[in-house]
């Protein structure tokens, strides 16, 4: 999500790969290592489970501040993007029935709000699996994700510090969703990537999904709703060095606009909102 300057023409341009299954049709999108969706991550066991956030709490409460933090701010984010993130509870909020929602809005002067909730300094977990169940917005412009980056990157900056997109949706792609690491030497278009596609053809925006990412010494599986679509491993980076054997914190955020997801239009529909059920790390 920082600085990841995929334009929608490099994504259009890509391969596509195929794998018909039982009669469900998947599609992974990206380099050779792809895995086809139709295998089963495996098992997440509840005496596995090592952090959970479940957001319960009464309907207008803040998320704990003793997990998240806020990043305020505009200025684009390296990606050209139009929100500005605040804490307010206008952007963020529990609904009172177990889940954390992010609402971009068009404010009355014709700009946009959001929110951009991140764990750093506070939970960064080391491999295992990082999941969430999510109901994401919908519409041109409209950018959801759920990603993770390297604690160092305060002192090694990006993409040193290495960075796990588990989730990311363009509204214009509102049937796929993407998962992506980037590194030194493979950032921004450049980044090893796969894409899957809902089985139906439907809108992920439709319905809670869980997406998640194992996450293993030299190796990372993304999955959504079980279905492992894409694996890498230090063999993707061609000879650059592998910046994900070590802690990451998780971000949750919807940003508006971008060189990738393009701009709102006519058609989007404001204000969008991403409904979190839960964050959960298990022990692999």
């Amino acid at each position: 999500m920082i600085r990841t300057t995929r334009s929608t023409a490099i994504r259009r341009r890509r391969p596509a790969l195929f794998a018909i299954a039982a009669g469900v049709a998947v599609l992974a999108v990206g380099a050779a290592s792809a895995v086809s969706g139709t295998a089963n991550a495996p098992k997440a066991h509840a005496e596995n489970l090592v952090w959970s956030q479940d957001f319960d709490g009464p309907a207008g409460s803040a998320p704990d501040g003793n997990v998240w933090n806020f990043e305020t701010g505009g200025g684009g984010w390296g990606n050209g993007e139009l929100q500005n993130y605040t804490d307010s509870r206008a952007n963020s909020e529990l609904d009172g029935n177990g889940n954390l929602v992010i609402t971009a809005r068009q404010e009355g002067d014709g700009s946009y709000t959001s929110a951009r909730l991140t764990t750093a300094g506070k939970y960064q977990p080391q491999y295992g699996r990082v999941e969430a169940r999510i109901q994401i917005p919908r519409g041109q412009g409209i950018w959801p994700a759920f990603w993770m980056l390297g604690d160092d990157i305060g002192s090694v900056g990006w993409p040193n510090s290495g960075e796990i997109d588990i989730m990311e949706n363009v509204g214009y792609e509102p049937h796929r969703v993407h998962g992506t690491i980037h590194g030194p030497g493979y950032s921004g278009a450049a980044g090893p990537t796969g894409t899957y596609q809902h089985p139906q053809g439907w809108s992920f925006a439709d319905d809670f999904h869980t997406f998640a990412v194992d996450w293993a010494p030299g190796r990372i599986s993304w999955s959504v709703d079980g279905n492992v679509y894409e694996t890498r491993t230090t063999a993707d980076t061609n000879g650059n060095p592998w910046v994900f054997d070590k802690p990451f914190f998780i971000i949750l955020n919807v940003a508006v606009g971008g060189q990738w997801p393009g701009y709102p239009d006519g058609t989007t529909q404001m204000p969008q909102s991403m409904k979190v059920d839960y964050v959960r790390v298990y022990s692999n």
